[in-house]
């Protein structure tokens, strides 16, 4: 695909320096860009790439514009993260086209279901009775939609999704392959007096997931217990996250890869958690809290800010006795350090 530089700094709303004709072919990174492609520089400390890139074009924000003319095209943008973000979107819907509306003859789609004629719906697909997909929906191969389940408005479900029984997902959202919504959440009574065994408790709630929300593959997200587990609008969820019954996300807040959160917990709008992060079960997360990778959240957090911290682990009640004595660190390190002052 050939691209006329002046074509893209129309689409980003950029200014453009250099000749509108000049094409390119590629989106590369700095490094590894030739005269056939264009890159972007969005942080300060990559600024000696600059003038050793091979890149066509660079965009690059204003704080930058006289270095990136000094090496030629450039397209100045506020924000140059964001414009390349969007150039990808707007590349990748070019080169992928888009696909044809209708059900393939291989599909199952049962009585009482509803396909919009401009939906489309893959090979050896199932969508159940009486579920809904919207207009311009994309339902991949092998995707199962359960019974009463609903695909809103241009939703794209990647190959092998689960999306099942009488779960929701809004307009413009991504599921990724082998993502599951709506299994059955991790609920179990005990019966002592038979052995030990474990009671099922049914699991009568769905998923409501809301608009421009993206899943990734291998993501599971579980049914309520009686209430819905709440996905809300533009929550990203990276691969191989679960999320358990009850949990409530709020709007815009990212998980990262490997991220589990238990159930019934409570996460705010705009949060973000590193990979291999873990939110305890009950707990109530406030809006803007950013939780580093790997960190065990414990306790609520009624505080927006940034935490991090793992804690070896060990016999529980010895683990209980030197997180409380962790906790007091500081306070007993300014205590000794008043004590230690020269009187």
């Amino acid at each position: 695909m050939r691209v006329r530089i002046g074509d893209i700094a129309a689409r980003l709303g950029g200014e453009l320096i250099g000749d509108a004709a000049l094409e390119v072919q590629r989106i590369a990174a700095l490094d590894g860009a030739d005269a056939s492609s264009i890159t972007f520089l969005a942080h300060p400390r990559h600024r000696s790439q600059l003038a050793t890139t091979g890149a066509a074009c660079v965009i690059v924000g204003p704080a930058l514009r006289a270095a990136a003319v000094a090496r030629g095209a450039a397209i100045v943008c506020a924000d140059p993260y964001l414009a390349y973000a969007r150039l990808t979107q707007w590349w990748a819907a070019q080169q992928r086209g888009t696909a044809a509306p209708g059900v393939h003859p291989s599909a199952v789609v049962e009585a009482g279901a509803v396909v919009a004629a401009s939906a489309a719906v893959g090979a050896l697909a199932f969508v159940g009775a009486r579920a809904r997909v919207a207009e311009g929906a994309v339902i991949g191969a092998q995707v199962h939609v359960g019974a009463d389940a609903q695909v809103g408005a241009g939703t794209l479900v990647h190959a092998r999704a689960v999306l099942a029984r009488g779960c929701r997902i809004g307009a413009r959202g991504i599921v990724h392959g082998g993502a599951v919504i709506g299994a059955d959440g991790f609920g179990f009574a005990p019966v002592p007096e038979e052995g030990g065994r474990w009671e099922k408790i049914e699991q009568l709630g769905a998923v409501a997931i809301g608009d421009d929300v993206e899943i990734g593959a291998n993501s599971c997200v579980d049914r309520g217990a009686l209430d819905d587990t709440v996905i809300a609008d533009g929550v990203k969820i990276d691969n191989l996250v679960q999320i358990a019954h009850n949990v409530h996300i709020g709007e815009h807040s990212a998980l990262a890869g490997c991220v589990g959160v238990a159930g019934s917990a409570r996460i705010g709008r705009r949060c973000t958690f590193g990979g291999a992060a873990m939110i305890l079960g009950h707990l109530e997360i406030a809006d803007d809290v950013h939780v580093s990778a790997g960190t065990l959240i414990s306790r609520s957090i009624r505080k927006a800010g940034v935490y991090s911290g793992v804690f070896p682990f060990d016999d529980n009640a010895a683990w209980e006795k030197n997180a409380a004595t962790l906790r007091q660190l500081h306070a007993l390190r300014e205590r000794i350090r008043a004590l230690e002052k020269p009187r």
